[in-house]
């Protein structure tokens, strides 16, 4: 007989506390539909008129599975629980379910609240059985519980009873500083539950002020808790709240909770965890944590020689999990440390197959440590390293030929007699027997300049003749510059994320003493890794 765990996102509220976060109602629509389809139990939408975005985005919510949560606080002292207007605001959302911030930490009880024990007791009261009378599935979020318990055991479980009492159906022990490390938490959600709490309405919130959220919620669980609060990508005010892309695949894949408990994520939608975690950076412009456990893109990346042999012959010897089961893929960088087993295994996810003690592996690999030396990274620019594998084996096509390119600077006065930069690039490229002369500026649709590497990847796009319908789905994401060696002889590397309609993620990387030209080799590279992966014919 396995338990229920229940799943409850508060990326929409608690994740829009992120320091530069500050979502639109289109993104947290987006948002909701991602989580709706992973197969989150309840998303908790935002707090319905504490401002303008939350309050359109419950007149406007998408539909779903889940059940979708408004969130705000008890009533206030002095105002009944029918004539509180921020508590109104929260029902007139019109959600299924409500859930209402309280506290339960004497000190700010007195302190903060400025109120007897007693009257936040009735407060708390008042309000939970207010919204169950009005049929709404309620939380009440236990507000510095750990610390309350702490200092008033008797007292903050008073907070939790007389929520569970007035229709609470889940009180959630929140780690509101993040303070509480996991063997502590666990203590103390096991002594709440003997106190007469029941494990089937206990839920846990974490925040990661330790670095220990999500090991805080699985000690929550295995005390006996059943709801686990979180965020994608462990968004959250401060350091962050417990991250469910790493709580979720622990829960469904992982002893003993695999076994122990069912939640409402299936196999099948656990491969779409890769891409809802990339969703959400989308959104936010950010680029993806490369060491994110899960879904990081150095998640399943086997940089040793040792290691690479290993996985040749059985993956499990150095992987946890199979990547494909939450989306990911496993990657054998190369760099100067790398053997002839890890380029074997590199060529092999590629889809090239090339016997051992070929000749050509020791030529391929003199190359990369010869390359290293100058400043190229191959450990973080895979498709760079395809790229000079393919050429060096004679399986790269000649796609284009670029001839010559010139990028300018100015700085010049607008109409508002402002200084503004201006930017311009030039790129002549050969495509077969034709020549093709681009000009492009870096100035963007809201007239602010994007600089010259803009302009040189706007230029170099903008007619590449009939490779032109492969690459409309090409964007760049990220654009990474490090000086190699400093003083007068100072290398520029950069390296550059690309990605595609598919889905598809890679990185290229340049160098040279001239920051235009390094970006260039990376920009050129990345497209002709796009043109041989979509196996697109060249024109002759």
């Amino acid at each position: 007989m396995t338990d229920r765990l229940y799943l409850y996102d508060t990326t929409l509220r608690d994740g829009q506390q992120t320091q530069g976060v500050q979502f639109s109602v289109a993104e947290k629509q987006a948002i909701a539909r991602a989580l709706d389809q992973l197969g989150i139990d309840q998303i908790e939408g935002g707090w319905p008129g504490a401002n303008p975005t939350d309050s359109d985005f419950f007149a406007a919510r998408p539909q779903t599975k889940a059940t979708l949560t408004a969130f705000g606080m008890t009533k206030r002292a002095g105002f009944s629980a029918e004539n509180d207007d921020v508590l109104a605001a929260v029902l007139n959302a019109g959600t299924p379910s409500v859930c209402l911030v309280g506290k339960t930490h004497d000190y700010h009880v007195t302190r903060a609240l400025g109120i007897t024990l007693d009257e936040n007791l009735e407060n708390i009261r008042a309000s939970i059985a207010h919204c169950a009378a009005l049929n709404r599935e309620t939380l009440f979020d236990a507000e510095h519980f750990f610390d309350g318990y702490k200092a008033n055991s008797d007292y903050a479980l008073a907070c939790l009873q007389t929520a569970l009492n007035a229709g609470a159906r889940w009180v959630v022990l929140c780690d509101t500083n993040g303070g509480t490390l996991p063997a502590e938490i666990g203590a103390i959600t096991s002594r709440v539950i003997a106190a007469g709490i029941p494990g089937a309405n206990l839920g846990i919130h974490c925040h990661d002020d330790t670095g220990n959220a999500v090991a805080g919620s699985l000690a929550a669980i295995d005390a006996g808790a059943r709801q686990i609060q979180g965020t994608l990508n462990g968004l959250g005010e401060r350091c962050g709240n417990a991250n469910l892309t790493t709580l979720i695949p622990t829960l469904v894949l992982k002893q003993p909770y695999a076994s122990r408990f069912t939640t409402g994520i299936s196999r099948d939608a656990l491969k779409h965890l890769l891409r809802v975690s990339r969703q959400l950076d989308d959104i936010l412009n950010r680029v993806p944590l490369r060491s994110a456990p899960y879904v990081g893109a150095s998640a399943f990346a086997h940089k040793a020689g040792l290691h690479a042999s290993a996985i040749l012959k059985d993956p499990a010897t150095y992987e946890h999990i199979d990547p494909a089961l939450v989306g990911n893929t496993r990657v054998i960088p190369m760099s100067n440390q790398a053997g002839q087993s890890n380029l074997r295994a590199r060529l092999a996810d590629a889809g090239i197959a090339v016997e051992k003690g070929d000749p050509r592996l020791a030529a391929i690999l003199d190359s990369v440590k010869s390359r290293e030396d100058q400043g190229y990274a191959y450990d973080g620019a895979q498709a760079s390293f395809d790229l000079l594998a393919r050429r060096e084996l004679g399986l790269l096509p000649q796609y284009f030929e670029v001839k010559r390119y010139r990028v300018s600077v100015e700085r010049r006065k607008n109409k508002y007699n402002r200084m503004v930069s201006l930017s311009e690039a030039v790129v002549v490229v050969k495509v077969g027997t034709e020549k093709m002369l681009s000009v492009s500026e870096s100035m963007d649709e809201t007239g602010s300049d994007r600089g010259p590497v803009n302009a040189l990847a706007k230029a170099l796009v903008k007619d590449l003749g009939p490779y032109q319908t492969a690459i409309a789905d090409w964007k760049l994401v990220d654009f990474k510059v490090r000086i190699t060696q400093g003083g007068t002889e100072a290398v520029t590397r950069v390296i550059i994320d690309s990605e595609d309609g598919q889905g598809r993620r890679w990185s290229t990387v340049g160098v040279s003493a001239n920051i235009v030209d390094a970006s260039f080799e990376a920009l050129t590279d990345a497209l002709i890794w796009k043109l041989q992966c979509d196996a697109v014919e060249p024109a002759v």
